[in-house]
C-alpha cells in the first residue's frame, strides 16, 4: 500500500488493465486520467503504452500530456514509463519515418539491426549493470516480458539490459525518473519487485512533502 495518490496516464492508447489491477491488488491510491492539470498535480504518475512511438506522441501532445509530464518530472515527484512510455521519455525514434521524443533522457529509440526475428517477443533475462532504488533487490538473471521492435542501445540512464542479438537498455533510471522496456506487471517476481521499489519510492517522496 502507498499513502501517495498515483496518476496513471490515459492518453487513449495502450493496455492497461493489467497494470490497474497490480496497482490496485497493492490497494494503491490511484486516478487513471487524460487530464494534464491533474497529471501535473500529481504526487506520481505512470505513463503505460504499447504501440507506435509517433502516434504514442501525438496522442500526448494533443491533450497536452507532454507538458504534464515534464512539469511531474522537474518537480523532483516519482515518474514511471512502461514500454512506449518509456521509449517518449528520450530525444527521437526512426519508427514510421521518425518522431521527436520528449526529450527528457538523452538518447534515441531505433529498430533492431541484429536481431533473430522482430519483434522481440517473450521472456529474456535481465543484466544489472548499475545500482538505483529503483532496482534494489532485483538481480542479473531476472526474467522479464518483453515484446517490441524498437529500442535504446545506449544511454547514460541504463541500469539494466537485455541481449537480444544486441544488447539494448530494459531499464532505465535517472533521479525520480523510473522506466522499463518490458511490462513489470507481466514480469512476475521481478516486475513484482519493480512495482514495489516504485510505491517505496513514491511514499518516502509524499513523507519528504509534509515535512
Amino acid at each position: 500500500m502507498t499513502n501517495a495518490q498515483i496518476a496513471v496516464i490515459d492518453y487513449g492508447g495502450g493496455n492497461i488493465g493489467s497494470l490497474l489491477a497490480a496497482l490496485e491488488r497493492r490497494s494503491v491510491d490511484l486516478v487513471l486520467t487524460g487530464d494534464p492539470a491533474v497529471v501535473a498535480a500529481a504526487p506520481a504518475a505512470i505513463l503505460p503504452g504499447d504501440g507506435a512511438f509517433g502516434a504514442t506522441m501525438d496522442a500526448l501532445r494533443e491533450r497536452g500530456i507532454d507538458r504534464a509530464v515534464r512539469e511531474v518530472v522537474a518537480a523532483g515527484r516519482p515518474f514511471l514509463g512502461i514500454c512506449v512510455g518509456m521509449q517518449v521519455l528520450f530525444d527521437s525514434s526512426d519508427e514510421y519515418g521518425g518522431a521527436a521524443g520528449l526529450g527528457i533522457l538523452p538518447g534515441d529509440v531505433r529498430r533492431f539491426t541484429n536481431a533473430p526475428r522482430i519483434p522481440h517477443m517473450g521472456w529474456n533475462d535481465l543484466t544489472i549493470e548499475r545500482t538505483h532504488p529503483f532496482v534494489d533487490g532485483v538481480r542479473s538473471g531476472s526474467w522479464a516480458y518483453f515484446l517490441h521492435s524498437y529500442r535504446v542501445t545506449a544511454s547514460d540512464a541504463l541500469v539494466a539490459s537485455c541481449t537480444y542479438g544486441e544488447r539494448f537498455a530494459a531499464i532505465v533510471a535517472r533521479g525520480n525518473v523510473m522506466a522499463t522496456q518490458f511490462h513489470p506487471e507481466k514480469s512476475r517476481a521481478a516486475g513484482a519487485r519493480l512495482l514495489d521499489n516504485f510505491l517505496a519510492l513514491c511514499d518516502a517522496r509524499s513523507r519528504e512533502a509534509l515535512t
